[in-house]
């Protein structure tokens, strides 16, 4: 684990610290060998050097972005954006399907080599 994504989540408001971290295990359970770093000052984890997903955060969101989704089937009432990169925005008080999102986040990157 990166100390760098580490501090940065630690810096956040609470609620955004939280879904952060959990969004972050998510990626660890995803891609096991993750490189993780902070670029543009934002965590950015990669496979094999390739971005598979970031964290973004705002004053009042938290922004998740998968890459290499072309083939994943999503719910279009949960995301949005090109079809090469789908993110989904989390607010204070949301959840979402962990186990769920590991699969997604498995299945697109499992291309990247």
């Amino acid at each position: 684990m990166n100390q760098e994504v580490t501090d940065f989540i630690e810096a956040l408001e609470p609620w955004q610290g939280a879904l952060s971290a959990n969004l972050r295990d998510v990626v660890i359970e995803a891609i096991p060998d993750v490189q993780e770093r902070m670029q543009y000052k934002k965590p950015h984890f990669l496979k094999n050097g390739k971005y598979a997903a970031v964290i973004s955060t705002s004053k009042d969101e938290v922004s998740f972005t998968i890459f290499n989704a072309t083939e994943l089937n999503l719910p279009e009432d949960m995301f949005n954006g090109p079809v090469e990169r789908k993110t989904f925005k989390l607010r204070k008080g949301d959840t979402f399907d962990g186990s769920q999102l590991v699969s997604w986040v498995r299945t697109a990157s499992g291309s990247l080599a």
